[in-house]
């Protein structure tokens, strides 16, 4: 028997079949779409993936939720503002029972309809209509004011009406949990009363500062009581407002009180806004703690510190406050959640770095004053230490300034031995190690400068302080040696420009800073320390040379060859010592002083010649090195050969071929037969002294020679070099004849080029200019494969 199911359930059931089969032709007309563009494609993968075989969503329409929530608030948004119109501006056109009436009905209204709202399940519309409820309770207070107490102070009456609003919010907020709105708003009511009141009262700023404390109390209760998000936010900022502010007038007080009671005062209200702070941070995530208790711990310093201060100067002030700020680290010790006790030491190394800014100018001035001493060297040693500092230390020289510089090392210095094992970081426990040693470096060094020393027992004093430094830095290693190391370092460097004020402490001190760094680099054991102070001490015993050959009345070039003693010597050394970077390091430090050398004797061509010779010499040397050989030997081949092209300028030489030529055939005979028993030797090494010493001094002649004779032989014996070159595929003779070879060429033609370029119109340079770069561009990858070719070719030869 067939079942005929009723009409309705009938017609659902072909509902449902004709939407499905509407879904299955949309799923095979987005196929066939796609294999019409497959096809038509060109031939290869196609470039997007087939799509799903699944039934295509309906296009994407606003959320129903959202529709409702924007028309809501715009909804409640205009029943605002004709409220504040009607209360505003219609307000005087009615009666008082009208009035009386209108408010009543209206607040009533609003206030009871959230509760119908949420009974039948409509918590938007519930949410505007209490905005709105509240808006109208404020409006109310400000309609009462008007009309029923219009004689009651502003400021007393606010004051009063916000605190019965924030109550009568909070009780509504409480009365009807599933509103978001009440609470919030009752939290924003709450900071306003006790603020009002002290400004109708006429408070000072202490009272200011206490009602905005309280304040700041009330709202921390509030964010760790609430349950709400929204709630515990609000109250969250409110505390950061209103406690900020407080934190700011009590410091202000504390900064300008004249008294130690006016102090205590301001003392007060800082511990006060400390101890909210702290209590807000116990309960708080991680982050806020950490700045809550950072704010706490500055409270504190600034608390004590302020009524410390009291009775001293500015400068010892500072130290008061520097003591006071080993306050907040005293909760190492204690049961202190993590997070806050990160912020209280964030605290205290806030303040040392403060009073230490303070202290840096009188660092500066004692490491960077004795510069004002290169200006006037030898002048005569000064009587006291500040004289030898010169303009450049305006800073005053307080006594304070060492006092702040040892406290803070010593603060530092017990936070290294003293790092909580809840505080993982070995990172930051270094860091306190290093600090520690740089302050108390520098507390050392500004004494003498603070006492006005004599010159003498300043000097000693900086050149003991680098001994001691340099002794505990070979010793160990790690980021404590290299700290030791930097202060070692700069006040070696400052203590050299110290000994520059007079001619004895000049040599004492470099003598002394000599051996002091070569003791150091032979007793370290890091290959980078060693080397470093290998390279300074070289340096100072270059500088004892300038300042041996300035004694002996020699000149400037004159002294240059006793630089060349301290070059020798790192010859020697770099050929003795066993650890090669140590070795590199003298001889690079030799070739620097042998580089002064040369700059030094630049303005007497004779001692020049003397000085590129000596230097020859001892590059040869340092080629009897096989692995120096290859860099040192064509060093010492440019510095023979420049000896005497200035030999022979220093002679006024006019024909140098007639000396040039036969040491070249010698030089190229030794060349010949070193390539003989070495194939592989470099054209270099065999060809290129014995070819440059003959033609640059040619070409140079040549150059201004205004006959024909001298560049026309230069030039066809430039050409033979180059041809022969090129033959026997050998660089030196190439580049070297080829080079020659085209600037004879240029100096021949430079008159006729000359006249070519005056005949012709401006305009032909910049056109044959464009004219070639069109053709270059045009033709640029060819040229480019030819240019690598060519350096291919270049590369081969020897």
């Amino acid at each position: 028997m067939t079942h005929v199911p009723p009409p309705a359930e009938e017609l659902a059931l072909l509902d449902h079949e004709l939407a499905r089969l509407d879904a299955r032709r949309l799923q095979l007309l987005n196929r066939r779409a796609w294999l019409v563009n497959v096809l038509r494609a060109p031939a290869g993968p196609p470039p997007f993936p087939a799509p799903p075989a699944g039934p295509v969503p309906p296009p994407s329409t606003a959320p129903a939720h959202g529709v409702q929530n924007v028309l809501l608030v715009l909804g409640g948004l205009l029943l605002t503002v004709a409220a504040i119109a009607f209360t505003l501006f219609s307000w005087g056109e009615m009666g008082i029972a009208g009035r009386s009436a209108v408010l009543a009905a209206v607040t009533a209204g609003a206030v009871v309809a959230p509760a119908v709202l949420l009974g039948r399940r409509l918590p938007a519309t519930a949410e505007s209509v209490a905005a709105l409820a509240l808006v109208l309770t404020a409006l109310d207070a400000f309609a009462l004011h008007a009309v029923a107490a219009p004689d009651t102070d502003g400021l007393v009456f606010a004051a009063v009406a916000s605190a019965v609003l924030a109550t009568a919010w909070t009780a509504y907020g409480l009365l009807l949990g599933g509103l978001r709105v009440p609470l919030p708003s009752a939290v924003v009511a709450g900071q306003l009363p006790l603020v009002l009141t002290a400004w109708a009262a006429g408070a000072s700023a202490t009272g200011f500062g206490w009602a905005l404390a309280v304040t700041a109390a009330a709202n921390v209760a509030v964010a760790l009581r609430a349950r709400g998000t929204a709630v515990r936010i609000t109250a969250c900022v409110g505390a950061w407002l209103t406690g900020s502010l407080a934190l700011a007038l009590g410091l202000g007080l504390s900064l300008t009180s004249d008294g130690a009671v006016a102090a205590a005062g301001a003392g007060a209200l800082l511990l006060a806004g400390a101890a909210v702070a702290l209590l807000g941070a116990w309960r708080a995530p991680k982050g806020m703690a950490s700045a809550a208790g950072a704010v706490a711990g500055l409270a504190v310093v600034a608390a004590v510190g302020g009524v410390v201060r009291t009775p001293l100067p500015w400068d010892w002030a500072v130290v008061a406050y520097l003591v006071c700020g080993a306050a907040p680290a005293v909760a190492l010790r204690l049961p202190v959640p993590r997070p806050v006790l990160r912020g209280l030491l964030a605290a205290s190394a806030a303040v040392v770095a403060a009073a230490v800014l303070w202290a840096s100018p009188v660092v500066a001035a004692v490491l960077l004053g004795p510069v004002s001493l290169l200006g006037d060297v030898w002048a005569g040693a000064p009587e006291d230490f500040r004289d030898a500092l010169g303009p450049s230390a305006p800073w005053p020289w307080s006594a304070a300034v060492p006092v702040v510089l040892g406290t803070a090392a010593a603060l530092a210095a017990a936070l290294h031995s003293r790092w909580p094992r809840a505080l993982p970081g070995n990172g930051l426990r270094a860091a306190a190690a290093a600090s520690a040693s740089v302050l108390g470096w520098a507390a050392v060094l500004t004494l003498p400068a603070v006492a006005d020393a004599p010159y003498a027992v300043a000097v000693v004093v900086e050149l003991s302080l680098t001994a001691s430094l340099l002794a505990l830095a070979v010793r160990r290693t790690g980021a404590l040696a290299v700290t030791w190391l930097v202060c070692a370092l700069a006040g070696a460097a400052s203590t050299g420009l110290l000994g520059l004020a007079a001619e004895p402490a000049t040599h004492a001190v470099c003598g002394t800073l000599t051996v002091l760094l070569a003791a150091g680099a032979a007793r370290s054991r890091v290959p980078a320390v060693r080397a470093l102070l290998a390279c300074g001490s070289v340096t100072a015993a270059t500088a004892e040379a300038v300042a041996v050959g300035a004694s002996l009345g020699w000149s400037a070039a004159h002294t240059a060859p006793l630089l060349l003693v301290v070059t020798a010597v790192t010859v020697f050394l770099g050929g003795r010592l066993r650890h090669p970077a140590t070795a590199a390091s003298v001889e690079a430090a030799g070739a620097f002083g042998a580089v002064a050398a040369v700059l030094l004797a630049l303005p007497e061509p004779p001692v020049l010649a003397l000085v590129l010779g000596l230097c020859g010499v001892l590059a040869a040397a340092t080629a009897l090195r096989p692995e120096r050989r290859p860099a040192a030997g064509y060093v010492a081949a440019a510095l023979f050969v420049s000896a005497a092209w200035v030999r022979l300028a220093a002679s006024g030489v006019s024909d140098p071929e007639a000396y040039t030529l036969p040491v070249s055939v010698a030089a190229f005979a030794v060349g010949h037969l070193r390539r003989r028993r070495d194939p592989a030797a470099s054209s270099w090494v065999a060809y290129g002294p014995a070819l440059s010493m003959t033609m640059v001094p040619s070409l140079v002649v040549a150059w201004a020679d205004p006959h024909w004779l001298r560049p026309l032989l230069l030039g066809i014996a430039a050409l033979v070099v180059t041809l022969a070159g090129a033959r026997r595929r050998l660089q030196a003779p190439l580049v070297l004849g080829g080079a020659v070879l085209a600037l004879d060429g240029l100096h021949e033609l430079a008159p006729h080029v000359v006249q070519v370029f005056d005949a012709l119109p401006r305009w032909a340079p910049p056109a044959l200019a464009g004219l070639l770069l069109l053709a270059v561009g045009a033709t640029y990858e060819q040229r480019l494969r030819d240019a690598r070719r060519v350096r291919e070719s270049f590369g081969r030869m020897r």
